[in-house]
Parts: structure tokens; C-alpha cells; sequence
């Protein structure tokens, strides 16, 4: 078997940026109301995305061509960076708003250390995962060592306090430990202690279990803890099958809070209706399918692992969001990739797209 060099896979390309582009263009109409009202500037939020999305644009084209044992190098010092700065955010030096205290920086360019640990994390398992997947098998020796230091890293984000971003990351490394072939039994303890993990971070805290709460009757909720959730209702259902008109949104009128952000495809079924939903889940579909393709003609056991990572990341992540959306999950305050508004989650989506398109440069022949 031999390997070759070849240009990035053209359909992951494609996606991404119909999935950028989507999101773009969602960002605007989603957004205009707000920005109007608050900056009086309805493209505000739009033109904040769109500088993001160029410098995401531009760093990912380089890291697809970047030579991939730099990317693997790296590997241990971005997950390193991404420790230290989970670390700072709970000092002074990190911004805290609406009860939480998730940035680092100044103004625009403050960032989310969380979304550069989702990353590092997924680096960091790659690189080690590859040369002890001989004791995979064994729980002490295999398996500990990773969950020990997940424990730490979903411990710090938990502090900032972020629930949702924990349960995305520990499903990615799951997902990477079962590709990696771990034991049956290993994955099934870890998913029961994981759960019951879950469950214990949602009955330690009043405004948890006041949106668990909602979320099994947000009817009976529906103006205080189900409020999101009954207004994202309304807006999905207003959609119909073609949608009320692009920039038509009501629920956009101060009715759904977060419209252009964690509920975004909320306003983007209401606007674009079933037709829209469709395809932006059959983007993120097509995007897991080459990703995992990719991961599976890898040319190496780090490259594989790699992909299965980022890939996983981000269509979790999507669907952990789109289940908030929909009712089907608690409100958790996840975004939806390359859709939401947010910098940080755009930036490192996209970077994490061109290591995933770097892998799939290589390919083998037999």
C-alpha cells in the first residue's frame, strides 16, 4: 500500500461552506432586529461574523495545507494552551456575563477558552491515543489515564459554570475511546458514570433542575423555565413546510431570546420551514459521512483518530443543539456549528475543518 497527496476532498469543502454561507446569511436576518435596537446598526452582529468568518476562512485554508506532522507536533502545547487559559478564565482576567464567566481578551477579541480545550482535547487524545492503543483493552492502563484527565478539563469549563460544552467534549472523547476499540463493558460503565455524572451536576444546582424541569412539560412552564423552549416551538411551527420568507422571522421580535445565537434554527426554521431544516441537517449529514470516511482511509492511526475527533465534535455538537431546539434536550446552551453567531465557536469550527480537510489529502492505494 502506498500514499499519495492529493487536493482536500472536494464535497467536505463544499459543505463547509454552504454551511458557512447558511449560517451567514441566518446570522443577518436573525440578528438585524437586536442589533437595531441595541447599536442601531442592523448588519452589527452580521459584519462582527462575517470578520470571523474571513479570518476562520483564511486559517483554515492554511492548516489544509500546513504538512501534517507539524499539526501532530503541536498537539500536546495546544492542549497545554488550552488548560492554562481554562485556568485563567476563573481568575480575574475573565469576562463574566450573564452569570457566567466563559471569555478571555479585550472586547472583540475576546475568545472562549472552551471551544480552543474542545480542540486541544481532541489533539491531545489523537496523539497519545496512537501509541498506547496496545493497552486500550485494559481499563487500568488504557482507559483511566484519558478519563482522569477529561475529569479535570470538563471540571474546569463545569466552574465557569458550563454544563453543555462538558457533555459535548466527554461525548467526543467516548466516541474516540470506542474507535479506538475499547471494551464494550469499559464504554458501557463509563456512559452509565458518565449519566449518572449528568444527573448529579443537574440536582447540585436550582437553575439545572428548574430547566430539567421544563423540559419534561414546557407548556406547563411555558413564562418562566420552558419560556425558550415553548417560543422555539412556536417558531419551528410557524414554518410550515416553506417557511415564512427569508428576514420574515416574528419570534425575532424580542419573542425567543438567543435568536442568533443557541436558538438560531429555530428563527431558521421559521424563515426557510422544513425545506430550510432539511437541509442544513442534511449538511451536517454529508458532512459526518466524509469526515468519517476520511478518518477511515486515514493514513495513519493518529490521522484516523483525529478526524473521528473533530468530525464527532461537530456533528455532536449540532445535534445536541438542534435537540434544544426541537424539545427533545434541555436547554444547554450549546451553539450551532458554522451556523451561530459567536467568533470563538466559528473560529475554531473552521480550524478544526482545516485539519479535517488537511487528513483528507492523503489517501491510500492498494
Amino acid at each position: 500500500m502506498r500514499l499519495k497527496k492529493g487536493p482536500p476532498d472536494f464535497v467536505l469543502f463544499v459543505t463547509i461552506l454552504a454551511l458557512l454561507s447558511i449560517g451567514l446569511i441566518m446570522v443577518f436576518s436573525a440578528s438585524s432586529v437586536t442589533s437595531n435596537v441595541k447599536y442601531g446598526d442592523a448588519y452589527y452582529y452580521f459584519k462582527r461574523q462575517l470578520i470571523w468568518a474571513g479570518i476562520g476562512l483564511v486559517i483554515m485554508m492554511i492548516i489544509m495545507r500546513v504538512d501534517l506532522k507539524k499539526i501532530k507536533a503541536l498537539a500536546y502545547l495546544v492542549a497545554a494552551l488550552a488548560l492554562v487559559c481554562l485556568i485563567l478564565v476563573l481568575t480575574p482576567l475573565g469576562i463574566t456575563a450573564k452569570g457566567s464567566s466563559r471569555w478571555l481578551g479585550v472586547g472583540f477579541l475576546s475568545f472562549t477558552p472552551s471551544e480552543l480545550a474542545k480542540l486541544g482535547m481532541v489533539m491531545f487524545m489523537a496523539r497519545n491515543l496512537e501509541v498506547n492503543l496496545d493497552n486500550i483493552k485494559s481499563f487500568t492502563t488504557g482507559i483511566l489515564p484519558y478519563l482522569v484527565v477529561l475529569g479535570l478539563v470538563c471540571g474546569l469549563i463545569m466552574m465557569q459554570p458550563d454544563l453543555g460544552t462538558s457533555f459535548a467534549l466527554a461525548g467526543t472523547v467516548f466516541f474516540m475511546l470506542l474507535a479506538a476499540g475499547a471494551r464494550w463493558n469499559h464504554l458501557v460503565g463509563i456512559a452509565a458514570a458518565g449519566m449518572l455524572a449528568i444527573m448529579g451536576a443537574i440536582a447540585v444546582a436550582p437553575y439545572r433542575m428548574e430547566r430539567f424541569i421544563a423540559f419534561l412539560n414546557p407548556w406547563k412552564y411555558a413564562r418562566d423555565e420552558g419560556f425558550q423552549t415553548v417560543q422555539s416551538l412556536y417558531a419551528l411551527g410557524s414554518g410550515g413546510l416553506f417557511g415564512m420568507g427569508l428576514g420574515r422571522s416574528r419570534q425575532k421580535f424580542f419573542y425567543l431570546p438567543e435568536q442568533h445565537t443557541d436558538f438560531i434554527f429555530a428563527i431558521l426554521g421559521e424563515e426557510l420551514g422544513f425545506i430550510g431544516v432539511f437541509l442544513v441537517i442534511a449538511l451536517f449529514i454529508l458532512l459526518a459521512w466524509r469526515g468519517f470516511k476520511i478518518a477511515i482511509n486515514a493514513p495513519d492511526n493518529f490521522s484516523s483518530l483525529l478526524a473521528t475527533g473533530i468530525t464527532t465534535m461537530i456533528v455532536f455538537q449540532a445535534a445536541i443543539n438542534i435537540g434544544v431546539v426541537c424539545g427533545a434536550l434541555p436547554v444547554t446552551g450549546i451553539t450551532l456549528p458554522f451556523i451561530s453567531y459567536g467568533g470563538s465557536s466559528l473560529l475554531f469550527t473552521l480550524i478544526g475543518a482545516g485539519i479535517l480537510l488537511n487528513i483528507s489529502r492523503y489517501s491510500s492505494i492498494r
